[in-house]
């Protein structure tokens, strides 16, 4: 895999510490964070990265592609982060990122930078440079969701920045709070 840093962050992470949590670590982080959130009244976002032709890449690279890949991608943005953000994989296709702190527009701005990192990312295998196709899906947190809700949440939205999800009043990926037309 390939790929260029034009900004590197002035206070990475340190060595040996992981950036990619396990599934049950995501749900522990997301419970963990909510709670402060209800307790202090502070804001939460979870961003959802979905690697759309991944596989297709695993189909034809094979399968360790995959798993390669989703390990480079957590790395490149746990290093685009904050310290107390933290990047999981509630699934094996899928990267989902906790951000402690971050309302809807400050989610926004996250996502855009996360769009832009993966937009430089390439994956090269047996001779070809492919990009990744990605869908990013942003739910702020709402008072009395669980961990579950706000992934679902994400997960609602990056389908509907794929495409998938096209019914009025849904909300746009990027702007969770309004509302966009039908697609025709």
């Amino acid at each position: 895999m390939a790929a260029s840093t034009p900004y590197p962050r002035s206070d990475p992470h340190p060595p040996g510490d992981t950036y990619c949590l396990s599934p049950a670590g995501l749900h522990a982080r997301l419970e963990e964070e909510i709670n402060r959130a209800e307790r202090h009244g502070l804001n939460l976002s979870c961003l959802l990265v979905v690697i759309e032709n991944l596989d297709e890449l695993a189909g034809v690279h094979g399968e360790e592609l995959r798993e390669q890949a989703l390990e480079y991608v957590a790395d490149a943005l746990g290093r685009e982060l904050r310290r107390f953000d933290r990047v999981g994989r509630p699934s094996d296709r899928e990267l989902a990122i906790v951000l402690p702190g971050a309302d809807g527009p400050r989610g926004e701005m996250v996502a855009r930078r996360v769009l832009d990192r993966l937009r430089a990312i390439k994956v090269e295998a047996a001779g070809q440079r492919r990009s990744l196709v990605v869908s990013v899906g942003l739910a702020p947190w709402r008072e009395g969701a669980g961990a579950d809700d706000l992934l679902a949440r994400a997960r609602a939205a990056s389908r509907q920045g794929n495409g998938e999800d096209s019914s009025p009043g849904t909300a746009d990926p990027l702007r969770p709070e309004v509302g966009r037309p039908a697609r025709s």
